[in-house]
Parts: C-alpha cells; sequence; structure tokens
C-alpha cells in the first residue's frame, strides 16, 4: 500500500511539473512574430511601391529572424490585393504596403469592397515622393513658368496614368487657370514615349518613372509637386514657385494592417522600422527612389489619410469628375 502511495505521489508532482512548465507558452503572449509574416503589394512587380517594399521586408526579415514574404496582387488599381488584407485575421502575419491611390480609390469609384478607412488598421506612412512634372528635352518650355504661361494661352496635353496622376493634372489646371487638356493612358511609360517623341506637350507622373528617360537624356522634370525642390532635379522648380501654391502632390507608401491589429504589434512595426531605416544604406537607397523616410505615427497617418480623400474629393467635385 505504502508503495503504491508514492507511486500516485511521484506521478501527480510529475504531472504538475510538466503542467507548470507549458503554462508559461499559453498564458503569457508569445513573441511576434513567431513566423514568417506576409507583404501584400496590390500592384505589379518591378514597380517603385514592389521596390520600397522588398527593401523593408529583407530588412525586417534580418531583424526579427522572420521571413518577410512580399506578395504581389496587382489588378484594379490596387483593390483585389488591398481587398484580400481586408479579409485577413488581424494577428499582424498579413499586412499591406500602398501608395496615394488607396486615399483617391473611394473618389473615383462608384462602389468598393472595403471602407477604406474602416477596414485597415494605419501603421506608419513609411516614406513620401512628390508628383513630377516632365516634358521633352526638345520641348521650347525650359521652366515650369514658360509653360504655365504657354498654358494660359492655347490648350495643352498632360498625360495621366491613374488616380493621383489625373487629379494632380486636374489641380494644376484649376490653381493655374490654365487650358490643359488632360489625356487618358494606360500607364506611366507610355505617357514618357509620347512626350519624349512630342506627341505630348507634358506628364504627371513618379520619380521612379521619369528617371530613366531624364538620365538618359530624353525628358526634363520641370516641376515638382512638392515645398521643396529636390536635389536629385535641382533646376525643377516648385509648384510655388511658380506662382501656384497649393498644387502639392505627394507619392506616399503606406504601411496597413487589417482593422484590429494590437496596438503592441503596431508600436513593435513602428519601433523596428526606425531601426532599420537609421542605415545610411537603407536612407540611400531610399533616396535613389526619390523617396524621403517619414514615419508616420500611427494616428496621423489616419488623420493624414482622410486628408487626402478629402482633398482630392474637393478637386474632383470641382472639376466635375465623376466616380466610375
Amino acid at each position: 500500500m505504502l508503495h503504491r502511495s508514492w507511486i500516485r505521489i511521484a506521478l501527480f508532482v510529475l504531472s504538475l511539473a510538466l503542467l507548470g512548465g507549458a503554462l508559461p507558452a499559453h498564458a503569457a503572449p508569445g513573441k511576434w512574430p513567431d513566423k514568417p509574416v506576409t507583404l501584400i503589394v496590390p500592384y505589379a512587380p518591378g514597380g517603385g511601391t514592389d521596390i520600397v517594399s522588398r527593401l523593408v521586408a529583407q530588412k525586417l526579415s534580418e531583424l526579427w529572424g522572420q521571413s518577410v514574404v512580399v506578395e504581389n496582387r496587382p489588378g484594379a488599381n490596387g483593390v483585389i490585393g488591398t481587398s484580400h488584407v481586408a479579409k485577413s485575421s488581424a494577428d499582424g502575419y498579413t499586412l499591406m504596403m500602398v501608395v496615394g491611390s488607396h486615399a483617391i480609390n473611394p473618389v473615383l469609384m462608384k462602389s468598393m469592397p472595403y471602407d477604406t478607412n474602416a477596414a485597415f488598421t494605419p501603421i506608419t506612412r513609411l516614406a513620401i515622393s512628390p508628383m513630377v512634372l516632365v516634358v521633352s528635352k526638345k520641348s521650347p518650355y525650359k521652366t515650369l513658368s514658360d509653360l504655365v504661361q504657354a498654358a494660359r494661352k492655347q490648350p495643352l496635353g498632360v498625360g495621366y496614368s491613374e488616380g493621383q496622376t489625373r487629379l494632380t493634372g486636374e489641380l494644376f489646371r484649376q490653381i493655374g487657370q490654365l487650358q490643359t487638356v488632360s489625356v487618358p493612358y494606360k500607364g506611366g511609360s507610355q505617357i514618357m514615349v509620347d512626350v519624349i517623341g512630342g506627341h505630348l506637350d507634358m506628364g504627371f507622373t513618379s520619380v521612379l518613372t521619369a528617371m530613366p528617360h531624364v538620365v538618359g537624356g530624353n525628358l526634363r522634370v520641370i516641376g515638382v509637386a512638392a515645398d521643396e525642390r529636390m536635389s536629385i532635379f535641382p533646376d525643377a522648380m516648385t509648384f510655388k514657385e511658380a506662382g501656384l501654391g497649393g498644387v502639392e502632390s505627394l507619392n506616399w507608401y503606406g504601411l496597413f494592417g487589417p482593422a484590429g491589429l494590437s496596438p503592441q504589434v503596431v508600436s513593435q512595426i513602428n519601433a523596428d522600422l526606425r531601426r532599420v531605416t537609421s542605415d545610411p544604406a537603407v536612407a540611400k537607397q531610399m533616396q535613389d527612389q526619390g523617396a524621403s523616410v517619414v514615419l508616420t505615427p500611427p494616428a496621423q497617418f489616419g488623420q493624414f489619410l482622410t486628408a487626402e480623400t478629402r482633398k482630392w474629393a474637393a478637386v474632383a467635385q470641382r472639376g466635375g469628375i465623376q466616380p466610375e
């Protein structure tokens, strides 16, 4: 009997030991991330968002000791991939990187499969890069002021390829009181071809799209839609310098998660992004993309997003641009 009692006691003690060892893993929250993270890029590979996302993903993978896998889900100006994230679990393992069109889609689209403000958790506006206005190297308009004066006297074509470039051109027309005519294109590269060939007077585009043609000597950047000039285009005036204050249009790279993402995860991602972007090599790579790291805090980023949508909605309304 005594022998059996000791066996029972030993088994009971052993079970307590095993249970005690298991409790901390369940009672305490686990370290995040403890498995690979998917970063959705709702645009085609090779574009500016894809390049920036892969740079960030590589650095975060090194820091976290977990893979950050960039997954491209292009279509419908970002809506397809973004919709996927809206339906994903808010556990921090599905994130997305978007650009300014994310705030403009609700303005130009009749119906959306998600609520842009309610379906996502803003994490940070990682970086900004202004829209630029380009003309052919052979263009008679040597400065932005030259072009503005000409566009007040005669109709000039301005190309656009998506929502933000379209509304930036419309804002330019409104504030400058110009006779510009909007010309739609399926992609920014096609705009560059027609501007270089002299078939189109000018076009709004991103720094990334313009850069190869500027370096190749076929294009000139004459306008920067920001408050300050850019070091990579030192001769390009800001619109404010040309008397068109208010023509500001920033390409921005924004990181989001699904609605309900843990504040602790949001805080950690922000802190870790500050660590990886403090690397001079990363800052240099971003600068080469024409982007400046800003790392806007989550609450401020959310406010910016709301303000952007309102701003571009007002531009569309004044210009009679209806959602399609």
